[in-house]
């Protein structure tokens, strides 16, 4: 998986325009993330690709339309120094996997080839053969995440 590499305080009005806000569309969502900092990446990211970023990412107004739009353009996982608290919240509420991991979003590179072990909370820059530990979630937010995000595990919970 690819890492697409990003700096501090990337706020949720540069991860999705607000001119797109009225969509709830998750395709239409996805063609536009990150296209006020980098406008090529809906034409670089592959499905399973990584976003790594520094401090406060997602910061900004509450809106789900941020994490909808990452996971939908197909990242796999973002790993951040730090998170808004409530992009936090709202991308364990859709299913996107985050990793607060301050070491290895500095060392990883734009580009460089990393894997995730959900379960341990390793990540492996492959590119640098390097490992970097964050703390894993509780087995109930892995699930969760693993089930689509918060509605979808109440569903899944509920048989409906």
């Amino acid at each position: 998986m690819s890492a697409h590499k990003y700096g501090d305080h990337v706020d949720t009005d540069v991860i999705i325009p607000a001119r797109y806000l009225a969509s709830q569309d998750e395709k239409e969502l996805a063609s536009h993330c990150m296209e006020d900092i980098d406008k090529d990446f809906v034409k670089k990211v592959k499905p399973g690709d990584i976003m790594v970023a520094g401090f406060n990412f997602g910061c900004g107004s509450s809106r789900e339309h941020a994490p909808v739009a990452i996971k939908a353009s197909g990242i796999s996982c973002v790993i951040a120094k730090s998170f808004a608290r409530i992009f936090y919240r709202n991308a364990i509420n859709i299913g996107l996997a985050i990793l607060e991991c301050p070491e290895a979003a500095e060392d990883i590179s734009d580009g460089d080839e990393v894997s995730v072990n959900f379960d341990t909370g390793v990540i492996t820059n492959v590119t640098k053969n390097k490992t970097y530990k964050a703390e894993p979630f509780p087995e109930f937010i892995k699930k969760m995440i693993d089930e689509g995000g918060l509605i979808a595990s109440l569903k899944n919970k509920k048989g409906a």
